[in-house]
């Protein structure tokens, strides 16, 4: 029997999330998946709730002389979303335009990655449908934070985080923005999120592809058998 707050991998996890999922019974769901570690663990719930799979592609637009401060986010979707940062907007005196001229270098990064992962198919629609957003762990929120934001703007019907493990605080920080949280371990102290792993090596893209092209097709075929 695994410990409570540790996983063989990112397949495990993603197994033992799709158990607390299967029963609910999600109108129309639509798996959504935070690249690169997130898309093992959404893949295994695609397979086994019949959900089709996709990216969520989020870059932080970081303050030009300090980048790994956070002074928005912007979210893939036609059109893009940019979640800003108001307190840090504020603090570093950073001008609309600056904001800007960030959010248009990470869009074209976001459609870099989403060309060499998906090629040229479109976004799956999330309005009026159940969406389930995964990641293989969540740190401090940051980036999830912003995708919760610019997803709930786009009017699902059910905004669910699914998750393996996060801290306690993090989460609650972000309970208000979705309907539901499923997490299966939320261990204190918090160390890195690999910590929690057996097997927490980092994927190649061919991987990613071959996933995410495997949930797109469960998705279309309905719930595999068996």
């Amino acid at each position: 029997m695994r410990r409570q707050d540790h996983f063989r991998d990112r397949v495990a996890a993603g197994a033992e999330l799709a158990e607390r999922l299967i029963d609910r019974h999600y109108a129309d769901p639509v798996v959504l998946a935070l690249p690169r570690g997130g898309v093992p663990v959404g893949l295994e719930i695609a397979r086994r709730i019949g959900a089709p799979l996709d990216l969520l592609l989020v870059r932080k637009i970081g303050v030009p002389w300090q980048p790994e401060l956070a002074a928005a986010a912007i979210v893939e979707g036609d059109p893009p979303d940019i979640v800003r940062n108001e307190e840090v907007i504020r603090a570093t005196g950073l001008d609309d335009r600056a904001v800007a001229e960030g959010a248009a270098a990470e869009a074209r990064e976001i459609e870099r990655r989403r060309a060499a992962y998906v090629g040229e198919r479109g976004h799956l629609p999330v309005e009026g449908r159940t969406v389930i957003v995964v990641d293989d762990g969540i740190a401090t929120g940051t980036t999830v934070k912003a995708a919760l934001v610019a997803l709930r703007r786009r009017a699902p019907k059910t905004l669910v985080l699914a998750v393996p493990l996060a801290p306690a605080d993090t989460l609650r920080e972000l309970r208000p923005l979705v309907d539901e949280i499923v997490c299966l371990a939320t261990p204190e102290p918090f160390w890195a999120i690999g910590a929690h792993y057996d097997d927490f090596a980092q994927l190649e893209d061919e991987e990613v592809i071959a996933m995410l092209a495997e949930g797109r097709r469960l998705g279309a075929a309905g719930r595999p058998e068996g």
